[in-house]
Order: C-alpha cells, then sequence, then structure tokens
C-alpha cells in the first residue's frame, strides 16, 4: 500500500514538473483566459436571472398554503328590536316594544390556513413561458460573441509575442552580421584602407542595434504580463514560449450576416416578443384557482349579557322576566371549513390589458429596426475586413518582394566593403535597410493575422485551429 502512494506521489510530482517545463500552447491560454474573463463570468451570471424567472413561472402552478392568527380583547354590542309577538291570552307584545344592546366581551382568538393553486392562467403562463426559452436562447448566442472577443484579445496578445520574437531574430541576424563587417573594418582599418571615422560608423551601428534589442525585450516583458493577467499561467511558463507568425489562408465564407451572433440573438428576442404579445392578450381570459380555508374561533373567560329582559314579563303566569346575563368558560368553533373553486374575470381592466400588449408591441418594433440597423452595419463591416484582407495579402507580397531585394543589396554592399569598393556608409544603409524590411514583412504577417480573424468573426466562422 505504502509503494502504492509512494509511486502515485511520485508521478503527480513529476507531472507537475514536466507541465512547469512545457510552453503553453494557445489552446491552453485561451482556455484559462476564457475561465478568468470577466466580462464572460458577468454574463454568465445574468444570464442565471432568466433561468430563475424560468423556474419562479413553473412554480405559479405549486399549491401556496398561508397560515395567521390573531388574540386579543374582545368587546363588541349588537342592538336587537324585537318583533310583534302575539301569544293571548298569555303574552302580547307589539313590535319595537323592547330594544335590546347584547353585549359580548372578553378574550378572544383566531387561527385561520389559506391553500391557494392555480388551475388555469388563460395561457398566460404557457406563452410566458415561451418568451423567456427565447430570451435564454438569445443570451447564450450572445455569450458566443463574448468568447469570440476573448479569443480575439488572447489571439492578438499570442501574435504580438510572435512579431517581438520574430523580431529579435531579425535583430540578431543584423548584430551577427554586424559583427561579422565589424571584424573585416578591422583589418581594413589597420591596413588603411577605411578612416577611423568610417570605423566608428560601424560601432555607431552597433550601438543602435544594441538599444532596439534592449527596446524589444522591454516589449517582450510587456505581453508575457499581459497573457499572465489575461490566463493565470505563471511567467516562467509564458518565457518558454516561442511563436511564429504565419499568414493566414481563407477560404470564400460559408455563412452570412445572419449568423452573426448579434442578429441571431435579435431574431430570438423578436421572437421572445411575440410570445410576450400573446401573452399579454389572454388578459380578458378568465383565471381559475383551487381554494381551501380553514379557521378556529375561540372566546375565553367571557360575558355575554343584555340591556334589557331578552324573556319579557308574563303577567298570566306571573313570570317577572329576565335579562341575559352568560359567562361561559370558553366558547369556541373548529373547524370551520370551506373549499371549492373560484375564477377571477377582468370584464373591464380599464384599458390595462391593450396598453401592455401596445408596450410589448413597441418593444418588438424596436428590436426589428435594431436587427434593420445591425444587418446594414455589419454587412459594411464583412465588405471592409474582406477589403482590409486582400489589402493585407497584397502587402504581404509586396515586403516579401522587397525583402529580397533589399538583401540582395546587401551581399552586393558586403562584397563591395570587403574589397575596398565602397565605404561603410552604403554597408551600414543596406543593412539598416534590410532590416527595416524584414520588420516591416513581419509586420505585414501580423496585420494579415488580424485582418483574416476579423473577417472570420464577421460571419461567426472563427476557428482557432485555422490560426495555429
Amino acid at each position: 500500500m505504502k509503494s502504492k502512494l509512494s509511486f502515485l506521489l511520485l508521478s503527480l510530482i513529476f507531472y507537475n514538473y514536466a507541465k512547469a517545463q512545457t510552453p503553453p500552447g494557445f489552446k491552453e491560454l485561451l482556455d484559462s483566459a476564457m475561465v478568468r474573463d470577466a466580462d464572460l463570468k458577468t454574463q454568465q451570471t445574468k444570464n442565471k436571472l432568466t433561468e430563475l424567472d424560468q423556474h419562479k413561472l413553473k412554480d405559479v402552478y405549486l399549491p401556496t398554503l398561508e397560515v395567521s392568527g390573531m388574540g386579543g380583547y374582545l368587546n363588541a354590542t349588537a342592538r336587537i328590536i324585537s318583533p310583534e309577538l302575539n301569544l293571548e291570552p298569555f303574552l302580547t307584545i307589539p313590535e319595537g316594544k323592547y330594544n335590546n344592546n347584547i353585549n359580548v366581551s372578553g378574550f378572544s382568538g383566531l387561527a385561520k390556513a389559506d391553500a391557494k393553486m392555480l388551475l388555469y392562467s388563460g395561457g398566460k403562463v404557457k406563452q410566458l413561458s415561451k418568451a423567456l426559452q427565447e430570451k435564454r436562447q438569445s443570451e447564450n448566442v450572445l455569450l458566443e460573441k463574448t468568447s469570440d472577443d476573448v479569443v480575439a484579445v488572447i489571439s492578438r496578445a499570442y501574435d504580438q509575442l510572435a512579431l517581438v520574437h520574430q523580431s529579435k531574430k531579425v535583430l540578431d541576424e543584423a548584430k551577427r552580421r554586424l559583427d561579422a563587417n565589424r571584424k573585416t573594418a578591422d583589418k581594413a582599418l589597420g591596413y588603411g584602407l577605411i578612416t577611423p571615422y568610417d570605423h566608428k560608423k560601424i560601432e555607431l551601428a552597433q550601438a543602435t542595434l544594441d538599444s532596439k534589442i534592449v527596446e524589444y525585450e522591454g516589449k517582450k516583458q510587456l505581453l508575457l504580463t499581459q497573457l499572465e493577467v489575461l490566463t493565470g499561467i505563471s511567467n516562467d511558463r509564458l518565457q518558454l514560449i516561442e511563436p511564429e507568425l504565419t499568414a493566414i489562408i481563407l477560404r470564400p465564407p460559408e455563412k452570412t450576416i445572419e449568423q452573426r451572433a448579434e442578429i441571431r440573438a435579435l431574431n430570438h428576442g423578436i421572437s421572445a416578443s411575440d410570445f410576450k404579445i400573446k401573452a399579454e392578450q389572454t388578459w380578458w381570459i378568465p383565471k381559475v384557482q383551487l381554494m381551501a380555508s380553514t379557521y378556529y374561533v375561540g372566546l375565553y373567560g367571557n360575558r355575554i349579557k343584555s340591556s334589557n329582559d331578552i324573556i319579557p314579563p308574563i303577567p298570566a303566569i306571573n313570570y317577572p322576566g329576565r335579562k341575559l346575563d352568560w359567562r361561559p368558560t370558553n366558547l369556541n368553533i373548529f373547524p370551520l371549513l370551506t373549499t371549492g373553486i373560484g375564477f377571477k374575470w377582468e370584464i373591464f381592466d380599464g384599458k390595462e390589458g391593450k396598453h401592455a400588449i401596445e408596450t410589448a408591441r413597441i418593444d418588438r418594433e424596436l428590436l426589428q429596426i435594431q436587427k434593420y440597423d445591425a444587418i446594414r452595419k455589419l454587412t459594411l463591416n464583412q465588405a471592409n475586413n474582406q477589403s482590409n484582407y486582400d489589402i493585407a495579402n497584397s502587402q504581404i507580397t509586396f515586403r516579401k518582394k522587397e525583402k529580397e531585394l533589399a538583401n540582395n543589396a546587401l551581399i552586393q554592399a558586403e562584397k563591395e566593403f570587403r574589397y575596398g569598393m565602397s565605404k561603410s556608409t552604403q554597408l551600414i544603409e543596406a543593412e539598416n535597410d534590410l532590416e527595416s524590411v524584414e520588420l516591416e514583412y513581419q509586420n505585414a504577417i501580423f496585420n494579415q493575422r488580424r485582418a483574416a480573424i476579423e473577417l472570420m468573426r464577421s460571419t461567426q466562422e472563427l476557428d482557432i485551429n485555422k490560426l495555429y
């Protein structure tokens, strides 16, 4: 058992060590950035509110139970006017002869339990449920756009790092050539073939090149810090990345502007508005619910009395009459149960339902206007991105040809300088020209990649497998 645990521990340590020594690929950078991106997390968190609304809508059909109670002192008086009573020859009482105030006083208690359950909403809940489904799909589609934004940000930082890396290679190659030419200049100076001024020119070119190398190292550290913040991957592993810039060759787009996340989200929003209109149109349909209630009424330490006789005097039998004076220990009613089905039918609601329908229709109209405007802008954006992509491709071709010419010019200048046929000025100029066009060539590839990515985003066809 101990040997197995030791083996697992060593394997884990070796795995972590091997991972720490391996440069992260673009996929790992992107996955880490997706987890940490604040905009994406914020949008996902906000989308949970729609999910909660869906659960709340489903729960309207669940029964509700409410219990309430009350206790206190009761003092109530009822006025009773006696009716006409004719019991000849024993008793004759004209109407209104005896006016009694019946008083009830004491402590009272009341408990009540109400249960309700919606049986039929007039179709409103069904339509609202469909509207929320469309809203949720709209929010999920917008997550695709936010994800593409994260891909664009990480891709740009990664390509900038590649640009710096390639620029460093150009500068290192230029430094190697200048070092070789410096040796040639040292010999030429010793033989008196060049002046000290020409020799200093090469030294100055070397110092200028060294300063450029320091500058690019600073840019590299800044980009590594940016990637570390975006992805959470340690700077030590990011230092191991040695990316290269290659042009992205695209096929004609397979999708249209209609496939953009913004348009699809608006389509779902318009469908949600349609269901919202249908839901509001159910305002006049009766709503039905099941209801049940249970009551408990109790009176404690009470006194029930009358101000006058409740049984009048009966002279025939020599009965003097009697007032009510009753002191029950307690009096309660339980259970008092009611149950049944009730409905609510709004015949006229002061045009509130009509106004709600008009509001939903206006919301739908606004979404249609937004869709129309979005299609126009996205169509123009696609045309602009296509133009930028075509120009970027032509720039690569131009810079590549320019680099070949500059390289041939430098070879010729080196030969002439080596045989004393030209001064160091011409050599340094040729060296600077080649260095400049090589850097411009790398910049052209970087710009072409940016244009290609934006063109893919134009029709929501951004595929990271085409990037690296």
